[in-house]
Formats: structure tokens, sequence, C-alpha cells
């Protein structure tokens, strides 16, 4: 650093007496930062930096780098120290810093307090509500998608065990295999209030059972367009590694944001990232929906109407393209209002 800061003089032609009143910092103190017997404060970096029109990220690297070396010096762990710093500086800068809109926290508090209500009719609950409202997730979950039954076919197939005249076997298997998806979240529901890699490949196996067996509970390995979307997700050889931090993200955030909004960015970083050759849609909503469960929320359902459908999509649209959640989150914390409203006027009537 000494080196940079004399050069840059050197270079305007300016005198350390010059340069000591221009950034209002003694003359022995410059002639000491450029022969290297001191090092200047992070304040004194940055008006140097703008005096000597020095790039700011390489004066501050370098800095760093001195300030690192100062402390550590060559001691026996010092690259053991560095590994495990450069880690943790990965993981906290994962750490959301979501600052929520007027428009945002409003709902969140709605939602807050539709919970509290619908919590003091849980013994009003049964097991055929909970059927029926799974079932209705199941189908509007698979018409997302493009699958052509009725909510009335999806019963007959997944309760009756029917087989419906002019219905492919995929959408027959969509329908089977994601009634059993919920059934497994509810299982990782009552068992722990995590969320691991297996879980979620677990999930994505059942998903695509029987439809596309080498793929299900595995990563892609080609690369892949969204249709209808200007998002590219990230090539095959990442994935892994977008997905590590997938979990470290969620591991770091899981108790510090409300659960309607981790629930959604979990849903939204899953999506963008794509890992998966088909199923991405229906798995990024169980995992979203695990995790609400998990908080004692109903299942956010999205329906898959025409209007419904393009709003959702849009609103992802623009969350991986703008770097902008907010539309996607208020239209996943609405869903939620209108599960929780749906809810307690069931269990109320």
């Amino acid at each position: 650093m000494k080196s940079l800061l004399r050069n840059a003089r050197d270079q305007k032609g300016i005198k350390t007496r010059e340069l000591a009143q221009l950034a209002g910092i003694d003359q022995a103190l410059i002639s000491k930062f450029e022969s290297g017997a001191r090092k200047p404060t992070k304040d004194q970096v940055i008006r140097l930096s703008q005096l000597l029109e020095i790039d700011y990220e390489t004066l501050m690297v370098a800095w760093l780098k001195e300030k690192i070396l100062h402390e550590i010096g060559d001691d026996e762990f010092a690259l053991k120290a560095l590994k495990v710093a450069e880690d943790e500086i990965k993981y906290n800068k994962t750490v959301s810093h979501l600052k929520l809109s007027t428009s945002l926290e409003k709902i969140l508090k709605e939602i807050d307090s539709l919970k509290e209500k619908l919590d003091s009719y849980r013994q009003f609950d049964s097991f055929k509500i909970k059927q029926s409202l799974e079932l209705e997730y199941t189908f509007e979950s698979n018409r997302i998608e493009g699958n052509t039954m009725t909510l009335r076919e999806t019963d007959m197939v997944i309760n009756e065990g029917l087989t419906i005249s002019g219905k492919s076997m995929r959408e027959h298997l969509e329908a089977i295999n994601h009634q059993e998806a919920i059934g497994f979240i509810k299982e990782l529901m009552s068992k722990s209030n995590s969320l691991n890699e297996r879980d979620l490949l677990s999930i994505h196996n059942l998903i695509l059972r029987g439809i596309i067996p080498e793929d299900a509970g595995r990563y892609r390995k080609v690369q892949v367009m969204i249709q209808g979307s200007s998002h590219m997700p990230p090539q095959p050889l990442l994935i892994q590694q977008e997905m590590e931090e997938y979990f470290i993200w969620y591991e770091i955030n899981k108790s510090k944001l409300h659960p309607v909004i981790l629930a959604a960015e979990m849903h939204e970083r899953l999506i963008t990232i794509h890992p998966f050759i088909d199923g991405n849609g229906r798995t990024s909503r169980l995992i979203m929906n695990l995790i609400l469960m998990q908080k004692g929320y109903p299942i956010a359902n999205i329906k898959g109407d025409y209007e419904n459908r393009m709003q959702y999509y849009q609103s992802l649209e623009i969350a991986q393209t703008k770097k902008d959640k907010e539309d996607f989150f208020l239209y996943i914390a609405q869903r939620e209002k209108e599960s929780l409203e749906r809810y307690i006027t069931i269990l109320t009537q």
C-alpha cells in the first residue's frame, strides 16, 4: 500500500505537505504511511483514494491485506484461520437485510392476526378438512404446470384409484405423486423444524417418480432454457455450489425472517437456480409450504387459472431479472392470507 500512495502522489506532482493540507492529515503521518511505518485508518484510506485518484477497491484490498498480515503474521495456524474467516464472510454475506415495504408489513400483520384467530379454532380442525384442502393444492399446483385434469378427476385418481379416459399416464402420475409428496412434507414437518438437501431431493424424487425416473431426485446435468422467461439459470457445473449456498442461506435466515417471507424467498431462490430438469415449480412450492406448515401456517395455494398463473410468473420474472422481490413477496403473502381466511371460514361454519 505504501507504494500505491507514494507513486500516486508523485504522478500528481503533489508534495507531502500539500497532500497533508488537502486531506487534513498531519504531514508526518503522510510520510509514515508512505514508508510503511504507520497504517492509515479506513476513513483516511477513503480520503487518500479520492485525492490521489487511486481505485478505491485496489487501495482497500491492499489496506486490508496489510491489516490481516499485521495481526496474524506467519503463525502456524494462519492459513487455517484465513480459510475459516473466508467461509464465515461468505456466510455472513448471505444474511438477508431485507427492508419490508409498508404494503408488505401491513399484509404480514394481517396474516399474523389471522393466524392467531386460526389457532384459537384448531380444536374444530379435522382430517377431512385437511384432506380436501390438500387435494385442491395438488389440483392447482399441477394445473399451473399444464395438467388438464379437473378437481373431480384429480379426486377420483387419488382417492378412488380410477383411471380417467382421455388423460395421459403422466397426468395420472402427477396427481398421485404430488399427493404423496404432500404426505412426505407432513412427515418432515412433524419430525423437525429444519430443511436439508436430502429432504429436497426426496421431495423431487416423489414428484418425478415414474415420469422421468432417471432424473428423479437428481440435479440436472444439462443447460436449460426456461420457457416464457428471460432468466437463464446457472450452468450445470455451478448447481451444486448454488445449492450449497441455498441451504446455507436458509440456516442463517430461518429464524430471522417472517415465516411467509422466508418461505417465499426459498421458493424464489430454488426456482431461480432451477436445479432440476423438470419439476422445479412443484418442488419449489412444496418447499415453500413445508416451511409455512413447520411454522403453523396453512398451505399457500397458488391457483392455476390463467390470471393467477400469469401474475405468479410475472412476479417471479421481475424477481429474477430485476432483483426486485417485492411483487413476488406480496403475491405469496396475499395467497397465504386468502388461505388463512378460507380455513377460518371452514372451521367456523
